[in-house]
């Protein structure tokens, strides 16, 4: 009741100070720039990890490769399906698919694009999500045997639309007795997805796994096993098991391989992020310090007359501790309001910060995601207001212990 009264009161009365509001506008600022940014530092992992697995194979199980007469690496599978079928009976293994995959220039008239192919069988295809479950795609996936399916940017660099005849050259052709000659062949196009990587749009299409064969000259053999397992945050658990079944002569190489510098480089981003943040709490919780002096120095009479009466230092404590502590809780409360809010609508927010300044916030061929994306967790929400309100409890014990330790004599001397 006692704390309420002083907080009531107006300034003039030897009430809160400016510096109590500041202290509390401080915390509220840092707690919603520690959520926002816990929430976009969660949503750019878990949608630049989604898109990496939408649209690519968990793990990938490959050939070492024999050296030829020729003195070159042979890395071909002639045995691809009954790998595949051996891979496929690892327990956690949703799929196991033949790939062929090549390089090749996309041409039509006088556009080019170099693109990455992959050949696949029309069943397999279907089941990888950023392709056959792509929000913004057109076509017939079920005429894949007939054509080809390319990436949205790709469509669009090329100026190609569905029916549309696409050129594929590649530079490893038809051998003959002047050497190897250039293979062209047109394709048409039956699919455009979008699978949300602007490099995957940029540079992927998608060929029968039977003309892909004959394309780059991989007549009864594939490149790779492509492999879909049921929980890939856990690839790492079925390296071995992977190896065990593909036998003597293959490796493995997962999605952790390929993007796992990019991932470490991010947590570690993250936590100095996390650290700077932090920093930036504590020093808007020390505001409340400095407020809570200037009202103990208002207050020394009524402390004086408190103790007279016989309230306890712990009593006298406990009102100065929770005028402190209350500037922390709301603070912390509006702080999380508004970086639950952000987080919410993080889209049209984003939105009105692009066209305010004029477009090209945010370029999808560097940070490789077409949106700044952000995941709400509890688990940030709970670090933060943990964080927020420790710092604020433990920085108001000072001057509540002052305040509780003034002489009563000291403070009534000249009233």
């Amino acid at each position: 009741m006692i704390a309420w009264r002083y907080l009531r009161a107006r300034r003039s009365e030897g009430g809160v100070s400016v510096m109590t509001w500041i202290s509390l506008i401080g915390i509220t600022l840092a707690v919603f720039a520690l959520i926002a940014t816990l929430a976009v530092r969660s949503g750019f992992r878990s949608e630049f990890v989604g898109t990496i697995l939408g649209a690519n194979a968990h793990a990938t199980v490959y050939a070492h490769g024999t050296v030829t007469a020729a003195g070159t690496l042979d890395r071909r599978i002639t045995d691809y399906a009954a790998l595949a079928e051996a891979v496929g009976q690892v327990p956690g293994v949703l799929q196991a698919a033949p790939l062929i995959k090549g390089q090749v220039m996309a041409s039509r008239g006088d556009r080019n694009a170099g693109v990455q192919v992959y050949g696949i069988h029309a069943e397999d295809l279907a089941k990888i999500p950023g392709v056959a479950q792509s929000d913004v795609a057109y076509g017939d996936l079920g005429r894949f045997d007939d054509g080809i399916a390319l990436g949205s940017g790709v469509a669009r660099t090329l100026g190609l639309g569905i029916g549309d005849k696409v050129k594929l050259i590649s530079p490893n052709g038809v051998k003959t007795a002047f050497g190897t000659s250039p293979r062209v062949n047109a394709y048409e196009v039956v699919y455009v997805f979008t699978a949300g990587r602007y490099d995957i749009d940029n540079t992927r299409a998608y060929l029968p796994f039977a003309e892909a064969q004959s394309y780059f000259n991989r007549e009864g053999a594939a490149d790779e096993i492509e492999v879909m397992v049921a929980d890939p945050e856990a690839v790492d658990q079925y390296v071995l098991p992977l190896l065990q079944a593909a036998g003597q002569g293959y490796g493995v190489w997962s999605w952790r391989d390929s993007s796992g510098g990019f991932l470490r480089a991010l947590e570690v981003e993250d936590n100095v992020m996390f650290v700077i943040l932090s920093i930036l709490v504590l020093i808007a919780t020390m505001n409340i310090v400095s407020g809570l002096i200037m009202l103990v120095k208002n207050k020394g009479r009524d402390i004086g007359i408190l103790r007279t009466i016989g309230l306890s230092e712990g009593s006298v404590m406990r009102v100065f501790f929770i005028c402190g502590s209350i500037t922390g809780v709301i603070g912390t409360v509006l702080g999380v309001i508004l970086g639950c809010l952000f987080a919410i609508y993080i889209d049209p927010i984003f939105s009105f910060v692009n066209y305010v300044m004029g477009g090209g916030v945010w370029d999808p061929s560097i940070r490789g995601i077409y949106a700044l994306p952000a995941e709400l967790r509890a688990g940030d929400v709970i670090s933060a207001v943990s964080l927020s309100l420790g710092l604020s409890f433990i920085v108001t014990i000072f001057p509540a212990r002052r305040a509780a330790r003034l002489n009563p004599v000291e403070a009534l001397r000249y009233e």
